[in-house]
């Protein structure tokens, strides 16, 4: 039976980037349906919603949720 080698550093860092893009693209799916519920919630009718607002104001909320992940996400060791 051969022994594997352990990982490079190259296949290391690719394996990082990709758990980190999946974390942080969660993080803002999630983020993006928390700012659409709540705007959503703040209309009393259907009728009544601003949808371009909501889905502005969502767009938004994932953006910056990407940006901010770019400083850390607990959810992925180093």
């Amino acid at each position: 039976m051969q022994k594997k080698n352990p990982p490079s550093g190259r296949e290391k860092g690719t394996d990082m980037s990709k758990k980190w893009f999946r974390a942080a693209a969660i993080r803002a799916v999630r983020t993006v349906a928390q700012a659409a519920a709540s705007l959503i919630g703040v209309g009393a009718v259907m009728s009544d919603i601003d949808w371009p607002m909501v889905a502005s104001a969502s767009l938004l909320a994932g953006i910056l949720s990407l940006l901010t992940s770019v400083a850390g996400l607990p959810e992925v060791d180093e």
